[in-house]
């Protein structure tokens, strides 16, 4: 199975909008879908912090 496209996937997330929908919401989605994917990649190459270390920083430990 091949990976889509950057241009397939625009043309998806275009699709799932509503017709009213306003560039701040097509921003917004490509915003939160570059935030997922960024997050998704310092994941699986390790780049994570355990939960407890970021309590213990905050202060939140109890």
């Amino acid at each position: 199975m091949r990976e889509e496209t950057i241009k397939e996937q625009a043309h998806r997330l275009l699709d799932s909008l509503p017709d009213s929908a306003t560039w701040e919401n097509l921003i917004y989605r490509i915003y939160v879908r570059q935030a997922i994917e960024a997050g998704l990649k310092d994941s699986n190459e390790g780049h994570t912090v355990d939960v407890k270390e970021v309590r213990k920083g905050f202060g939140l430990t109890p």
